[in-house]
């Protein structure tokens, strides 16, 4: 297990530490986690003794100036709570970045959005691979509401993109319909606030949060949200099999109403979701009674989402039936899905890597960014990508090596 001592936790893990053995917040950081806990102890009185998970992962997350991606503290890299693809390796973007081209060469040009741009790395080795093949892109948008975190990519673009930032617009929200291009959303649907749920041998209960004697608690209840209800019921359904008595998990809507934006913003063009999950029916299945709710903190990763609030990464896993069930409700194509690990080895990444020049250090270094980013124990296999298509009909590349869309 990563204790975070030996290398940057990379978000995905399954493995968890107890709650105690997480290093204390300083002072600081303390008195900004009561002044987050104050806001949503407030809102919870406010609405009767308990709000939805979903209504408090996203205060925990996103409340202006005081949620964990609203504040300034750092969260990506060595110096944060956890690391990403782009920062392992250059050699993720490159991989991403040949895919793009594929398909604005199929489409005659277009442009690029990216949602949720993290530091800015991605970006940078996409737009440097691109005009490497000579695919640059019209525009290169990055979707990003936090003005910290749109800052550190400005700098980050700087340093490593300078030729090519005066592509690069920032927007506050999708841009109006009629985008061509591609659309990437690397590490994203997993921070999307989510409803949690609990089945019991007759009936469908939520998980919503409470306070209590100076602290944040689970409380089962009716659910405020039919849909939550619906949507257990279409997964029993679908597998012709009640859940365990006692099964906990979540359900993700927003994730819907994201993809139909989405939908209706792109007139042509594919939508690349990279992300850590599951299929349905891998994802609810028996032995996996409690959920898949994460936290990270400084490299840390656990499970108690109700601690540390603004100070720590609150995640969930992708259903990734749902996503593409959502898209074809939205008028998209499922163009492809596989494993990171076979999208990277389908789009070069050994090939890239035998094109970096480097001493034999520098090779070893690449060999184990390579390992890291494809092997099934790393990031290799619970990480997926999904693509999403309009107007668009050519094979996908990343795809050659296994489609796996039947397991959908």
């Amino acid at each position: 297990m990563n204790n975070g001592q030996d290398r940057p936790f990379t978000r995905g893990g399954v493995e968890t530490l107890r709650v105690d053995r997480l290093p204390p917040p300083d002072a600081a950081a303390q008195a900004h986690s009561q002044r987050l806990e104050t806001a949503i102890h407030r809102e919870i009185d406010e609405q009767g003794g308990s709000i939805s998970f979903a209504r408090f992962m996203e205060l925990a997350l996103y409340a202006p100036g005081l949620g964990y991606y609203s504040a300034g503290a750092q969260k990506f890299g060595s110096a944060g709570d956890f690391i990403t693809a782009p920062e392992i390796s250059a050699l993720f973007g490159r991989c991403l970045a040949r895919q793009f081209a594929q398909v604005l060469r199929a489409l005659g040009g277009g442009d690029i959005l990216e949602v949720g741009a993290g530091t800015g790395r991605l970006a940078a080795d996409v737009l440097s691979e691109l005009a490497a093949v000579d695919c640059l892109p019209g525009r290169y948008y990055i979707l990003e509401t936090s003005a910290d975190l749109r800052e550190r990519q400005r700098r980050m673009l700087d340093e490593h993109a300078t030729s090519w930032l005066d592509l690069v617009h920032w927007l506050d929200a999708l841009p109006v319909d009629g985008f061509h291009g591609v659309v990437a959303a690397n590490e994203v649907l997993d921070a999307m606030p989510v409803h949690r749920f609990r089945r019991t041998a007759d009936d469908i209960g939520e998980l919503r949060v409470g306070w209590e004697d100076g602290h944040f608690e689970w409380r089962v209840q009716q659910p405020g949200n039919h849909l939550v209800t619906e949507r257990v019921t279409a997964i029993e359904q679908q597998s012709r099999r009640k859940l365990p008595d006692g099964f906990e998990s979540e359900i993700n809507l927003a994730a819907d109403a994201w993809i139909h934006s989405v939908a209706d913003t792109l007139a042509a063009g594919v939508v690349f979701i990279i992300d850590y999950g599951y299929s349905r029916a891998e994802y609810y299945l028996p032995e996996r009674s409690g959920g898949t709710l994460m936290c990270h903190y400084r490299h840390r990763v656990h499970s108690d989402a109700l601690v540390l609030v603004g100070l720590q990464d609150i995640t969930s896993h992708v259903d990734f039936t749902t996503v593409a069930e959502a898209a074809v409700a939205a008028g998209l194509d499922v163009a492809g899905y596989t494993t990171q690990g076979y999208f990277l080895l389908a789009s070069g990444i050994t090939e890239l890597a035998a094109t970096v020049s480097s001493t034999e250090l520098e090779q070893l270094k690449i060999a184990q960014q390579i390992k890291r980013l494809t092997l099934p124990g790393e990031m290799g296999e619970i990480f997926k990508v999904i693509a999403l298509g309009k107007a668009f009909d050519v094979s996908l590349d990343g795809f050659s090596l296994r489609d796996l869309r039947g397991k959908l």
